[in-house]
């Protein structure tokens, strides 16, 4: 008899105790870092007077998640990722307290930062690395959707509020209120989710940093599903361009500050909006079935901007991109499905390595373009070139998965309810349209069996699971891991 499992919602999400501890962390991450950047921003700024160490300290923020993603990112595989959480929130706590000593020197204030901001791709990958376990099958393609959604609401509310709560307090009360933040998350990770014992052993892996990161990087970029999905999750550098040069775009059409609130504003609200709508009601297959497509619309979206629209327009032209950018949740889930559990932190931090750097560099050559040609034709060619590329990696992806499906996919397994013992990347099963591979999955309810798809294959000797490009869109520069995935 076939047993077809109930669809998740989010109330199911919601009702497992330790990703309501991730959640909590993650409002708490984007409130502090919206009010430390403004904090430091003010603090730099107003001790030196000076644009080229107020960039510096700001290229702080972006920097370290080379070191961090290339060497630190496998400290999560290596040992238990509650314990790289936590410790990850104790040493930034004790970094951005010691920024907040009166009389520290300006020069030594941005190294503090640089060396706390390595430290939030570790805890990054532990957290996104962790979620699959929490939150298996289709519950964790909705906690991803109420991370990111989440993320976004409360970085739009703490940018409202930053300013004038340093304003009011000063810049030191309100770096230590970050402090304080980094410590409540460290004991809502600490007490509120389980420990689990480290996916490989420290000595079990090679013991050269070098060598494990140029490991990370065949793992993630020698397999060709694998890179066509990273370059998939990092072509959003090209649809945030809007982002990057709003206050210049909406000077053009002659509007002020209230206007590039208004553009910024319509991005972050179209992804909070659209994100958790595409995984509630859109299906696993059809979402992997959608994520080529949406990716190519997204950047002719913002291909409009080139027939010079007034803001009215262009807010909903910038809002439809967004929108469309919820193909990364879909980016994500078939990611977590094909990394290996023991690699999962790594593979995670290098793919979000790439999106912060990239986007960084993106911003700065689109903000230089915009001085020689319109803010509008800047973004319109942004969108046209990742419209093209998206082409090419959509028609990668399905050659790449011929075999795995009508639609090429690899889509998640749906449970009926998140068990702690599950793993994802056990669960692939033989390939859509041949017949239902029927199995135990060792975190289900006793004497449940799902219906599985993928490739055909036996359960590997060693438990697999996965990780994510892109969990919640770009991870922000700042001294903590700022995504919501």
């Amino acid at each position: 008899m076939k047993v077809t499992p109930p669809r998740a919602t989010f109330r199911d999400v919601f009702a497992v105790r330790e990703f309501r501890a991730l959640w909590l962390s993650v409002i708490l991450s984007a409130a502090g870092d919206r009010l430390a950047l403004v904090a430091l921003a003010l603090m730099v700024y107003d001790r030196t007077r000076s644009p080229l160490l107020a960039a510096v300290a700001y290229a702080a923020g972006y920097l370290p998640w080379i070191i961090g993603g290339l060497f630190l990112s496998d400290l999560a595989d290596r040992y238990p990722r509650r314990t790289v959480m936590v410790s990850c929130d104790a040493v930034r706590a004790l970094f951005v307290a010691a920024m907040a000593v009166p009389g520290m020197p300006v020069p030594l204030v941005v190294l503090l930062l640089f060396v706390a901001t390595m430290f939030a791709s570790p805890f990054e990958s532990a957290r996104s690395s962790i979620t699959p376990g929490i939150l298996p099958g289709e519950h964790y393609a909705l906690g991803t959707a109420a991370l990111q959604t989440t993320y976004l609401t409360a970085e739009v509310a703490g940018a409202a509020v930053g300013g004038a709560t340093v304003a009011l307090l000063g810049v030191r009360p309100s770096l230590l209120i970050d402090v304080a933040t980094f410590v409540a998350s460290a004991a809502l990770i600490g007490f509120g989710t389980r420990d689990r014992a480290a996916p490989i052993r420290p000595e079990a892996g090679p013991d050269s940093p070098l060598t494990r990161a140029a490991a990370g990087l065949r793992l993630v970029f020698g397999d060709r599903a694998l890179r066509t999905l990273v370059l998939l999750g990092w072509l959003v550098v090209f649809f945030t361009i809007p982002q990057g040069i709003a206050a210049p775009y909406a000077a053009r059409l002659g509007g002020g500050p209230v206007a590039t609130g208004l553009v910024l504003a319509s991005t972050a609200a179209a992804t909070a909006v659209a994100t958790p709508l595409f995984s509630r009601f859109v299906g696993p297959r059809r979402r992997l079935a959608l994520m080529g497509p949406l990716a190519v619309a997204s950047g002719i979206a913002l291909v409009l901007t080139a027939f010079r629209p007034g803001l009215v327009v262009s807010l909903v032209i910038f809002s439809v991109a967004a929108a469309a950018g919820a193909y990364q949740l879909a980016v994500n889930t078939a990611f977590v499905v094909r990394v290996p559990a023991d690699r999962r932190a790594q593979a995670f931090g290098i793919a979000s390595m790439g999106v912060v750097v990239a986007q960084g560099a993106t911003f700065v050559a689109a903000g230089a373009a915009a001085q020689v040609v319109t803010p509008a034709v800047v973004i319109a060619v942004g969108g046209g070139i990742g419209a093209v590329i998206a082409v090419a990696l959509t028609r990668t992806w399905r050659r790449a998965t011929s075999g795995r499906g009508r639609a090429g996919d690899w889509p998640a397994v749906v449970i009926p309810r998140p068990a702690p013992a599950a793993d994802l990347g056990e669960l692939r099963g033989d390939p859509v349209g041949a017949g239902p591979a029927r199995m135990h999955h060792p975190g289900a309810p006793r004497g449940w069996t799902g219906r599985l798809s993928g490739p055909a294959r036996a359960a590997p000797s060693r438990r697999r699971c996965g990780a994510s490009p892109s969990a919640s869109g770009p991870p922000r520069p700042s001294v903590r891991a700022g995504n919501g995935g």
